[in-house]
């Protein structure tokens, strides 16, 4: 049974903004905005903590009120875009992916309302 998902996209990109940093990696830092292409999706920019100066950008998507889709936008290094196909930006992102389930999962009582 699909459910449209039934929430102002600001609200979202709140609600988002503060339980994704729950979920990450301690010293990683997030930012989530609204896609202004989309109203039922979100950008995430997870810049991860450490010395490599990675930085990630996924497109949420809802697919409806209780699951999302995730993929990988572009992944940079110090600045500068990177080869993605690298085993260990492959496993971070992998990583990143799952915490972002686990965080739209922890946020279905506002979005699955």
């Amino acid at each position: 049974m699909n459910r449209e998902l039934n929430i102002d996209q600001n609200e979202l990109v709140g609600a988002w903004q503060d339980r994704l940093p729950q979920v990450l990696n301690a010293g990683d830092q997030a930012q989530v905005m609204a896609d202004e292409a989309d109203e039922q999706a979100i950008r995430i920019h997870i810049a991860t903590a450490g010395h490599e100066m990675y930085s990630f950008d996924f497109k949420c998507q809802y697919v409806d009120s209780r699951e999302v889709s995730v993929e990988l936008v572009d992944v940079e290094r110090d600045g500068r875009t990177t080869d993605e196909r690298t085993e260990p930006i492959q496993e971070l992102a992998h990583d990143y992916t799952r915490h972002i389930h686990e965080c739209a999962q922890s946020l279905q009582s506002i979005t699955n309302s």
